[in-house]
């Protein structure tokens, strides 16, 4: 789990080049079986095969183990993170914190919200959540030092806590459904300017 390099994004020796489809096929049976009840835990390399129409072999040969492609898999669930112009920091958190809770797959409205009790439950699947989530957190983190360093925003902040302050809601109405009347187009520029309120220099 610590080991943060999926198998099937590293180098492969000469040989027989690797089915992309077959990578495809393998992604998408997992995001399936999850969408269609199947818990972390009870996943196995087995039936993503069979749900693939490949051998377990094939799976192995691109994947250590069932923690890296569930991984990959969820990656892949809530596709690439914004990257921040770095023209302005209002500009970038706005673009961050809309990215919060957002997912390209429309089966991530059935998946994500049974991976919360997981993710409470066992330190594995915990640490699985953080491995797919600590990179978009340092992107935020370093839009706050960059503006801590310009002279932008406070120089004492708690950039962990400003942190949760700017995610909090998006991740509360997006997953929770919180507030019916809130329009999730302009809540990001909403948040973001609320934050900015308190934790801009003066």
């Amino acid at each position: 789990m610590s080991d943060m390099t999926s198998t099937a994004d590293a180098p492969r020796p000469p040989g027989r080049p690797r089915s992309v489809r077959a990578d495809e096929a393998i992604v998408e049976a997992t995001l399936d079986l999850l969408a269609d009840g199947s818990t972390i835990e009870a996943i196995s390399i087995e039936a993503i095969a069979a749900r693939a129409g490949v051998g377990k072999a094939t799976i192995y040969r691109r994947w250590p183990g069932k923690d890296a492609l569930l991984r990959d898999a969820l990656r892949t669930l809530k596709g690439s993170p914004p990257e921040p112009a770095g023209h302005s920091v209002r500009d970038d958190l706005i673009l961050l914190v809309g990215a919060v809770g957002h997912h390209i797959d429309p089966r991530a409205a059935r998946i994500m919200p049974c991976l919360v009790p997981e993710v409470n439950r066992s330190p594995e699947q915990y640490q699985l959540y953080q491995n797919i989530i600590e990179p978009r957190r340092e992107m935020m983190r370093e839009v706050l030092r960059h503006g801590m360093r310009s002279g932008e925003l406070r120089a004492d902040l708690d950039v962990e806590v400003v942190m949760a302050m700017l995610t909090g809601p998006m991740l509360v109405q997006r997953v929770m459904r919180w507030h019916p009347d809130l329009d999730e187009a302009t809540l990001p520029q909403r948040i973001v300017d609320g934050v900015l309120d308190g934790i801009r220099a003066r």
